[in-house]
């Protein structure tokens, strides 16, 4: 039998932090990855750059995600936090995925943590409001693992809603889900002819309001337009793609970009079959994409994908139903709660569930808003804390705390909480918060409570 302290079902950005967190803490620690490499939708989705660390000038994610991009930055693997050129929010942070793959394996296993790649949950074991184990499927076949405590880190709930925790899906009035997207990532890209049609066309970039200079403000390039160029071709039938621009972003490695693009609407991330259906949607508008950035985008002419995928990007699927549900007025109204673990300044970003269109809702600049611990566990379930995106909230609330700064900040929360639950033998509902607080601080973290 297989028995450990803490296991961390699911190795995204935020089961990775909250693997070295528990770690560090001093909890015997097992992350488990369906992959074959941590990082979840930064690695085995293509998502990038991470947005956003900061709330105006102020870093407010600090800790081990962190730590993470200042280890990319030694190595030359990332530029570190800078000027977003889309002019949505205060900051991007681009990376090379190789290399991250290394250092998030690097903390975790110089944390003290260990690592199951190549695995799926096939099972729960619960009883009297506690998770006694779980069942799991890889190349050995059918096994048992236990722990003190769990952390459901898959994104989608799988765990919780194994265990039997209420969930709800998508929009509250009809269910429907934020689009997914299967990101494409192409080299050999001509990045300062790609700034000459945007200083020509500033008509095409509707965002900068005439003043195109703020593409030359950053080391990479990210943008969002082409506006006319992309109606053209819908109107062509050349795209099906329903949305109402193109946006893109340049990686670590110069004249390499990920192109944020494809609408995969209707879907759910949590049926295996729409599943499999949405990743064949997805390649077939990332087909559409290919040729139409290569025939009407000046310096994309010799561009060459890289990569789709891997595997689809997902924004939203099943969220907890929580002790506490986080709302769009507690973002908004900036509310600090005495359970605070985490902060974020991303704003409410809603891709639209119909097709074209993405609403949002900015706060004040500078705006901090903070992420709850109470989010995080549920009623039901004493052992069991929920990270990343499946976390207790709204459709409006999630659509803010979902990226991935975000949820590496609420994953290292939900390691520390891990930990002290399992080495001091407490349900998670009862932990001492101000003590998670306090060694949140002393790793490192951003807490202003």
């Amino acid at each position: 039998m297989q028995q450990y302290d803490v296991v961390v079902m699911g190795g995204g950005i935020s089961g990775a932090m909250a693997a070295i967190a528990a770690s560090k803490s001093g909890a015997k620690t097992l992350i488990i990855e369906s992959h074959g490499f941590l990082g979840g939708t930064l690695t085995a989705n293509g998502v990038g750059p991470m947005m956003t660390f900061h709330a105006g000038e102020k870093q407010v994610i600090q800790g081990f995600t962190g730590e993470l991009i200042e280890r990319l930055k030694r190595l030359g693997k990332s530029p570190g936090h800078i000027f977003d050129t889309v002019g949505f929010t205060y900051s991007v942070t681009p990376f090379d995925a190789e290399a991250m793959k290394h250092e998030l394996e690097l903390m975790v296993t110089e944390a003290g943590g260990e690592i199951l790649y190549h695995t799926m949950l096939a099972g729960v074991y619960a009883e009297n409001g506690r998770i006694t184990g779980i069942r799991v499927c890889n190349k050995s076949g059918l096994s048992d693992i236990h722990a003190s405590v769990f952390i459901d880190a898959t994104g989608d709930g799988d765990l919780s809603a194994l265990a039997g925790v209420e969930y709800t899906k998508g929009r509250e009035s009809d269910g429907a889900t934020q689009p997914m997207t299967l990101k494409m990532k192409m080299y050999n890209v001509d990045i300062p002819k790609v700034k000459e049609y945007i200083h020509s066309h500033p008509e095409d970039f509707p965002l900068y309001n005439g003043d195109t200079s703020i593409v030359e403000k950053s080391p990479r390039l990210s943008v969002g337009g082409f506006d006319s160029l992309f109606r053209k071709a819908k109107e062509r039938g050349e795209i099906s793609i329903p949305r109402e621009n193109i946006l893109f972003f340049e990686t670590n490695n110069p004249g390499e970009v990920i192109l944020n693009t494809t609408r995969i609407i209707g879907f759910d991330a949590t049926d295996a079959h729409s599943l499999s259906q949405a990743e064949m949607e997805g390649r077939k508008q990332c087909r559409e994409l290919e040729l139409f950035v290569r025939k009407y985008i000046p310096g994309f002419e010799n561009a060459v994908v890289e990569s789709t995928g891997p595997s689809i990007g997902v924004r939203g699927s099943r969220q907890i139903k929580g002790i506490y549900t986080l709302t769009a007025e507690d973002i908004l109204e900036q509310r600090l709660f005495e359970d605070t673990i985490a902060h974020s300044g991303y704003p409410i970003d809603i891709h639209s569930p119909d097709g074209e269109g993405t609403k949002h809702q900015k706060l004040e600049w500078g705006g901090v808003y903070s992420i709850p611990y109470s989010c995080m566990i549920t009623s039901s379930v004493n052992n069991l804390i929920v990270i990343g995106r499946c976390i207790s909230a709204t459709f409006e609330a999630q659509a803010a705390m979902r990226t991935t700064p975000t949820t590496g900040a609420i994953g290292h929360g939900g390691g520390v909480a891990a930990a002290l639950a399992a080495l001091e033998g407490k349900n998670v509902q009862d932990i001492d918060i101000k003590k998670v607080q306090t060694i949140l601080k002393e790793q490192g973290a951003y807490l202003e409570a």
